[in-house]
């Protein structure tokens, strides 16, 4: 059964989604920007919604697979030089990082998780980024996770795209099923706790 906002609001009560935002935020004040006023901009939205939740990007960090001549990316052996940092940018629209046409990137969510023991969530990509060729991996955190997600985009399109940092970038939804034997806790998850930052692909 798929939760819905009630649930998801009484859940982030306990540890959930943090930080929590009790409804869907479309609009925020930006900061004083040097001599600039701050202002009122809209924003691609985050936090609840009927039956899901939207995260956001953090600006901590963004990093966009790139050829490394003779090298094969291994996910056993995985080369961290075959990713390379994005820089995050500012104008009056927010902040962002740049996705190039045709390429694959890797950020992290904002915020943290923490999954009960009779729930796994997966992550979906939003429309507003879909109608822009951004394909956002369907990935799932099982019963017991708890971190910030990593979470993984294509380009599919042929012009470079911005994604917003700390405006919404996914969506989560919540299903549950019986209680588990072993959750990814009792199992010693290899992604378990992951930092607020882009964490690679091991076995």
């Amino acid at each position: 059964m798929i939760k819905n906002d009630a649930w998801i609001k009484e859940s982030a009560q306990n540890g959930l989604i943090e930080p929590f935002e009790p409804s869907l935020v479309r609009r925020v004040q930006l900061p004083t920007h040097g001599h600039k006023p701050g202002h009122e901009t809209p924003v691609i939205s985050y936090g609840l919604s009927s039956y899901g939740y939207d995260i956001r990007l953090s600006p901590n960090e963004f990093r966009i697979f790139r050829h490394v001549p003779g090298t094969v990316i291994d996910p056993k052996n995985f080369n961290p030089e075959n990713l390379e940092p994005s820089k995050l940018r500012e104008d009056d629209n927010g902040s962002y990082f740049i996705l190039p046409a045709h390429s694959y990137g890797l950020g992290v969510a904002l915020e943290r998780l923490q999954m009960p023991n009779d729930i796994t969530t997966i992550c979906i990509g939003k429309s507003t980024y879909a109608r822009c060729g951004i394909i956002a991996n369907l990935t799932p955190a099982e019963a017991g996770w708890r971190g910030h997600l990593t979470l993984e985009f294509s380009n599919s399109s042929s012009a470079d795209c911005r994604i917003y940092a700390n405006e919404g970038v996914v969506q989560l939804l919540f299903l549950e099923g019986e209680e588990c034997e072993v959750n990814y806790e009792t199992r010693r998850g290899k992604y378990q706790d992951q930092p607020e930052a882009v964490t690679l692909a091991r076995i």
